[in-house]
């Protein structure tokens, strides 16, 4: 069988276990239960208001219970131990228990609600809450609260501190619920503070360790002379040379280098006439080297159409002839 399955069926069966319980000593007071296994069985302690109508005249009610948990339940030779309860009006089932018979025999509900809260605030509980829902005066069904004291609801102070117990009276008109909730009076709960009068706040401040013999130490404002050395240098043998944790001598430390910050004068900028000559110039040597070029290219055409006006009047003369 699966875990999650097998913790369904532990539910289930102490639940069942719970309600055999609840119907069967219901007029002993009834207050609960813990299950533990064990290898030497199931070990099942009852808290009942009243321990000798669990027990019975001689053992007889216990034996029977016991015989029944065994072969309707299947539980692997069980042992039942029954404890009474210190105080019944701050035990959430036996309170609501309580409430539900007086519903039953015709108390109203206003009146039975105020009476057992204030019984369970004068047994000494911090807080307590009790809930009625259902047809309570007539035919349509509503809520009834009643609240005293310091209640928790929700995280887990409510499931860890907070005493829950359910019950039902059934009425002519329909059923009515009973919830009850109870904070018992030894509880710790995690905002619980304390406040001290009359107390000196130096007896509870801790000193640093050291502080006053440092402040000691420290030389005076204004005296060159140098009284140890340094927090955190190395130590100095008797001759005044740094040792290190070898005991070879530390090394010389180097001198200081001087930082000298250079003057850097502003850039040179040329003014716009020298800019101006300049391109003049230039453009007046384009000029030159162009015109040579092109008087270079002249001269070489004329010389080609010289020769060739002599090539073709030699031509013309022989054709003359």
């Amino acid at each position: 069988m699966a875990d999650e399955q097998q913790f369904i069926e532990d539910g289930l069966q102490r639940t069942r276990i719970d309600e055999f319980f609840a119907d069967e000593l219901g007029r002993a007071g009834y207050g609960g239960m813990d299950v533990a296994k064990t290898p030497m069985g199931t070990q099942i302690v009852l808290k009942a208001e009243k321990p000798g109508m669990v027990i019975g005249k001689g053992g007889k009610n216990i034996r029977k219970i016991t015989d029944t948990l065994e072969t309707e339940f299947e539980l692997d030779d069980p042992q039942v131990d029954v404890q009474e309860v210190d105080e019944p009006d701050l035990n959430a089932r036996i309170v609501a228990d309580r409430l539900a018979n007086a519903l039953e025999r015709g108390w109203y509900f206003r009146k039975a609600g105020h009476t057992t809260i204030d019984r369970i605030m004068e047994a000494g509980a911090l807080g307590a809450e009790i809930v009625l829902s259902g047809k309570v005066t007539g035919a349509r069904s509503r809520v009834e609260k009643f609240n005293r004291g310091y209640i928790k609801h929700n995280g887990e102070p409510a499931e860890e501190i907070v005493d829950h117990g359910v019950a039902t009276a059934v009425m002519k008109l329909g059923t009515i619920g009973v919830q009850v909730r109870i904070i018992p009076p030894d509880a710790e709960l995690p905002d619980d503070f304390e406040i001290y009068e009359d107390v000196d706040v130096s007896d509870y401040v801790e000193e640093a360790e050291g502080v006053d013999e440092l402040l000691a130490s420290e030389p005076d404002e204004g005296d060159g002379e140098e009284t140890g050395p340094a927090i955190g240098a190395p130590p100095e043998d008797e001759e005044g040379t740094d040792v290190t944790g070898d005991g070879e001598p530390a090394a010389e430390e180097a001198p200081e280098e001087e930082v000298v910050d250079e003057e850097v004068g502003e850039p040179d900028v040329p003014d716009e006439e020298d800019v101006e000559e300049e391109l003049d110039d230039l453009a007046a040597d384009v000029d030159e080297e162009l015109d040579e070029e092109t008087e270079a290219e002249a001269e070489e055409l004329m010389d080609e159409m010289d020769e060739a006006d002599v090539e073709v009047t030699g031509a013309d003369q022989e054709g003359e002839r």
